[in-house]
């Protein structure tokens, strides 16, 4: 005998499994900008300062 189809504990399954791979994918991305920041943040600071505009 076929099992009764549940369709609304099928649909809420599918929409979970769909925001935990947002979530992953938001998590990676965050983290591989944070990656980035931190290689690009001693090449700046080991180069020359920034020019302060002074208009004195």
């Amino acid at each position: 005998m076929a099992r009764k189809p549940n369709y609304q504990f099928e649909r809420m399954e599918r929409e979970r499994i769909k925001a935990n791979k947002a979530a992953e994918k938001a998590r990676a991305k965050r983290e591989q900008q944070e990656h980035d920041r931190a290689q690009s943040d001693p090449a700046q600071s080991a180069g020359e300062a920034p020019a302060a505009d002074d208009d004195s």
